[in-house]
């Protein structure tokens, strides 16, 4: 007697996943959420600006935000790391870091630094100017202030600490002084006085930012 087989059924194929594809729209979601929360602390203020306000306007939940950046102060944090990459496809940060590598003549490297300088603090000085103002009343805000100047030095420092290493620094000058110079040079309140107030522009801000520092430290 013949057995009767049951006819096999198709397998399904199943599709690879594709985790490039889900890490760049990932990506795009956090942009899109760092964009807005921008646009509305800008516009709004810090205190008057909604984690549930951000999440309507970027088409998320605010357990989304929270997740992935945890309160307001983390947005901030992500929308200055977001303007201090600069223009084009290659991070500001790395830019300074590789002049140390084919330039030898200090004040080209400087001169550069003043150019670097021009780009990146109009994207980041609107921000980091809201947060120093907001500091005054909230203590959240105050820590987050002294952590992003703590974090500003410590570049500061890098690039002073190189100045020092290729012989670069005047007779007299150690690396914690040159690095409060360079500090000091960089602070969005030195844009705010003289291109928000005076109305300087970003081409002389860069070369006013490289001379003053070239004089102070070489």
């Amino acid at each position: 007697m013949r057995t009767l087989r049951r006819p096999r059924r198709a397998v399904k194929e199943t599709r690879p996943y594709d985790a490039r594809r889900r890490r760049e729209q990932a990506s795009l979601g956090r942009d899109r959420i760092v964009e807005v929360a921008e646009r509305q602390f800008l516009r709004a203020g810090y205190a008057n600006t909604t984690i549930a306000a951000i999440a309507d306007e970027a088409g998320v939940s605010v357990d989304t935000i929270y997740k992935s950046f945890g309160g307001k102060a983390g947005l901030i944090r992500a929308i200055r790391a977001r303007a201090l990459l600069g223009e084009g496809a290659v991070p500001a940060e790395q830019r300074s870091d590789a002049l140390h590598t084919r330039e030898h003549d200090p004040r080209q490297i400087i001169q550069r630094w003043g150019a670097l300088t021009a780009e990146v603090v109009p994207r980041a000085a609107p921000i980091l100017l809201l947060v120093r103002d907001a500091a005054g009343t909230d203590p959240e805000l105050r820590s987050l202030l002294e952590e992003l100047d703590a974090d500003r030095l410590r570049r500061m420092t890098s690039n002073a600490r190189r100045l020092h290493e290729a012989g670069h620094l005047r007779k007299g000058l150690g690396v914690a002084q040159a690095a409060e110079m360079l500090w000091t040079y960089s602070s969005p309140e030195l844009y705010e006085l003289l291109v928000l107030r005076r109305g300087m522009t970003l081409n002389n801000y860069g070369h006013f930012v490289a001379e003053a520092i070239s004089n102070a430290v070489l």
